[in-house]
């Protein structure tokens, strides 16, 4: 195996190594990277939700408060107005969901599925649990869930959901007396769980991950091909000159004429001995005829 045979491999076998872990790396950035635009993506879902929310509470629920006696109008229930705006987004981003998930919930609509009933269920037994995110797989490819709790602290809610007796006869007339009572307080009745695909973004940091791999190689390859042009002309292409001169001389061939020597690398320094070695054999013959 020749010299440019030998540095050829070890630097394929060298760049295979690099690339492996370079490729590894990059692609627990892109992944990292990609999780991080979803959740943000999530979180601006689920601050718009708690925004639609709050200003159900404070600004619509008062002005309804009176017909509430005559009819039970579902606009002035935070959760129903949150679910009302974000569906009609949903509309156009079909992949995207927000929803108010209750394991007994007043209106049928909003009960949890059994993903969601493991969400609630964490944060039933973790009491400090603010926020839970976790990825789940679908066959429409992986989905992050972004979900926060539902923690019964206002008693004033009871005054609806603690019996059908003590509920407003509007609501229980509406959604009948099997949903949504006895809530207690302080305890964990639901969340806000905001579902967002991840494939776009997987997709995305798979292409850029792609596209550095393909970077990397390229540079390899045009720095593979420079140093074996560097190898040919200033190492291999001496060399070759050298011991061709060499071997006329073992050859005893008249008038061999000396390397000539350029620079002071190391292959210079090659040809200087081998013009001494020359004249030293070539002495020696002289002194022989004598």
């Amino acid at each position: 195996m020749g010299l440019r045979a030998k540095f050829n491999l070890v630097m394929i076998a060298a760049f295979a190594i690099g690339l492996g872990v370079a490729t590894f790396l990059a692609r627990e950035i892109t992944t990292d990277e990609a999780k991080r635009q979803v959740l943000n993506e999530a979180t601006l879902i689920m601050r718009a939700g708690t925004a639609i929310r709050s200003y159900t509470q404070k600004e619509i629920g008062p002005l309804l408060s009176e017909q509430m006696s005559v009819r039970f109008l579902p606009h002035s229930v935070p959760s129903w107005s949150a679910h009302t705006v974000l569906r009609a987004v949903q509309k156009d981003y079909p992949d995207y969901s927000y929803k108010e998930a209750a394991l007994n919930p007043t209106n049928p609509a909003d009960r949890a599925t059994n993903w969601e009933a493991d969400i609630i269920a964490a944060f039933k037994r973790d009491g400090g649990l603010k926020e839970f995110v976790t990825t789940r797989d679908t066959p429409n490819g992986q989905f992050l869930a972004f979900a926060r709790p539902f923690r019964l602290t206002d008693r004033g809610c009871l005054g609806c959901h603690s019996t059908p007796a003590a509920a407003p006869p509007t609501m229980v007339d509406l959604y009948g007396n099997g949903n949504g009572f006895g809530w207690t307080q302080g305890d964990v009745i639901g969340a806000q769980i905001v579902s967002v695909p991840m494939t776009l973004a997987l997709t995305r940091a798979n292409h850029s991950l792609l596209a550095f791999v393909a970077a990397l190689s390229a540079v390899f390859l045009v720095m593979l091909i420079a140093l074996n042009v560097l190898m040919h002309f200033f190492i291999l292409k001496p060399m070759q000159r050298i011991t061709t001169l060499a071997r006329d001389v073992s050859a005893g061939k008249p008038d061999v004429p000396e390397y000539a020597v350029r620079g002071k690398d190391e292959i210079a320094s090659l040809g200087r001995s081998f013009n001494l070695m020359h004249r030293s054999l070539q002495n020696a013959m002289r002194m022989l005829e004598n």
